[in-house]
Order: C-alpha cells, then sequence, then structure tokens
C-alpha cells in the first residue's frame, strides 16, 4: 500500500522530464494517474512504463490551454477511474529572449500554457469538487499542486516572459488556498532545480548528469514532494510555495510588509526621498535576479 493508494491523479506535461517522473512516482505509490501531453506518443510511452510496473494509467493529449480541452482531460479520468483526486500543472514551454526583444508572440504563448494552462483545468476540477461537497454536504479531500520556478520567485534575465508567468503561478497559488480551504481542497506550489527539456539547454553544463554519485538535477528528486503533496497525509499544508532542489526541500518566504515609516498625513514629494532611504536601509535585499 502506497501512500497515494485509492487516489487518482491528472498530471499535465507528463510526457518526458519532471512530468514523467512524477507520473512513475505516484503510479509507484498507488494514484492513478491521467498522463497528459501533446506528444500523445510520449504520453503513451509514459503509460506502458506504468503498466509494466504493475500501476494504473491512462494517456491524453487534449489541449491544457482551452475550457474544452481541460473538461475532455477531467471526463477521461473520471470515467476511467471514478473521481478525480489530485492535479499536477506541470505542462511548460519557453521562448527566452531579453525584454528589449521579447514579441507579443512571445509572450502570449508563454502566458497561454502556464497561466491560462494552470486555470483552465484547475477550474474545471474546482467546479466539480465543489459540486461534491453541495451534493454529498461533506468535504472532499482533494489538491491542487501549481509548478512556479525559481525565475517566478526571484526573476530570471531573458526570461521575463517565464518569470511573469510563473510569478503569477505563485500569487495564484495563494488565493486558491485562502478561497478553496473551504471545500477540503489545498492548493501549494512547488519551485523545482531539475534537469528536463526546458532547462538542459539553457543550464547544459550546471545540470548535466554526473559520471557517478548523487545526480542532483535528477527530475526524479523532485517527485517525492509531489507524491506527498498529491496524497491524505498532506491536508494540513496549503498556501505554501516549496523550492525542491536536489535533496533539499525549503518553503519560499514569500512578499510580506517590511520596514515602514507612517507620517500620519500625506507625504509631500521632497519628504518621500528620506523615508525611502531609511527603509531600504532596514530592509533585507531581495534575492538576485537569475543572471544578474
Amino acid at each position: 500500500m502506497g501512500i497515494c493508494t485509492d487516489r487518482s491523479v491528472i498530471i499535465t506535461g507528463a510526457g518526458g522530464g519532471l512530468g514523467r517522473a512524477h507520473a512513475l512516482a505516484l503510479a509507484a505509490e498507488g494514484a492513478s494517474v491521467l498522463v497528459n501531453d501533446i506528444n500523445r506518443d510520449a504520453a503513451a510511452a509514459v503509460v506502458a512504463e506504468i503498466d509494466a510496473a504493475g500501476g494504473r494509467a491512462i494517456a491524453n493529449s487534449d489541449d491544457i490551454t482551452s475550457m474544452t480541452g481541460a473538461h475532455a482531460i477531467v471526463e477521461a479520468a473520471a470515467t476511467s477511474f471514478g473521481d478525480v483526486h489530485a492535479v499536477v500543472n506541470n505542462a511548460g514551454v519557453l521562448r527566452d529572449r531579453m525584454f528589449a526583444s521579447l514579441s507579443e508572440e512571445d509572450w502570449d504563448l508563454v502566458i497561454k500554457v502556464h497561466l491560462k494552462g494552470h486555470f483552465c483545468i484547475t477550474s474545471t476540477l474546482v467546479q466539480r469538487w465543489r459540486a461534491q461537497v453541495k451534493e454529498n454536504g461533506q468535504k472532499v479531500d482533494a489538491r491542487i499542486i501549481n509548478t512556479t520556478s525559481g525565475a517566478g520567485l526571484q526573476g530570471s534575465i531573458g526570461q521575463s516572459n517565464y518569470a511573469a508567468a510563473k510569478g503569477g503561478i505563485a500569487t495564484l497559488t495563494l488565493v486558491q488556498a485562502a478561497e478553496l480551504g473551504r471545500y477540503g481542497i489545498t492548493a501549494n506550489a512547488l519551485a523545482p532545480a531539475a534537469r528536463t527539456a526546458m532547462t538542459e539547454t539553457v543550464f547544459a553544463d550546471v545540470m548535466k548528469k554526473p559520471d557517478d554519485g548523487f545526480d542532483h538535477f535528477a527530475p526524479e528528486n523532485v517527485s517525492p514532494l509531489v507524491v506527498w503533496l498529491c496524497s491524505a497525509q498532506s491536508a494540513g499544508v496549503s498556501g505554501r510555495v516549496f523550492e525542491a532542489d536536489g535533496g533539499r526541500i525549503s518553503v519560499a518566504d514569500g512578499w510580506r510588509t517590511g520596514p515602514a515609516r507612517d507620517k500620519g498625513a500625506r507625504w509631500a514629494p521632497d519628504e518621500v526621498g528620506a523615508a525611502v532611504e531609511q527603509i531600504l536601509a532596514e530592509a533585507t535585499p531581495p534575492q538576485k535576479v537569475y543572471g544578474s
């Protein structure tokens, strides 16, 4: 008996990289898994691996960025497994450019896949879970696991579209947790540091697989946290952003009100500079933007 036995999970972008690792780890812990990926052959290959290991999974290639596609994904999981207990929003895409060279198409695609992709599938599931609560009169035990990034938490040179989307996802997670707890739905996010198709070209030298010893950037290192967040054991944890980096799990300490000066009246413009100087002298400096 694994910690996700009798639970079913939808994972987006699960044909390779982190999504594949999550799917295999969840199935190994007893979950029934819908493997969603735009590359249907890749999704089918992951399902074949799960089947061969004695797990239960189905492949799906519907579009996560439309409500029509999201409904089809949820319906496929519910029909095959009887219910859906968790979603791991993992799918992503990169169109890296310096901000001055970023096109409208580069911006729109990245925001659509990451931010709207998180919205469509999760909104569809939340409607389903809320209806179950109203029908049964008791809370569900449901999980939303979103994927943000260090780029979304600290920023990243050459990735303003990606950083904006991932920052939006982190904040979205906080709001979901605050609004949906009444139904028994938790929402958490993770910022993984792992070798995937999206990172291996940008950070190829840093993230290359070692010849021996612990493979720090193996995507499989992130999956145990995802499995636990999908399980019933994580019911008391919501509204958190975790970072997973090799063998380290940390919780991100996000935006909060820091040092202040309160005049008790309207500031004159020529008074503001001195107040800001005092505030910044007391404040903890922000982490540096990646690449700066």
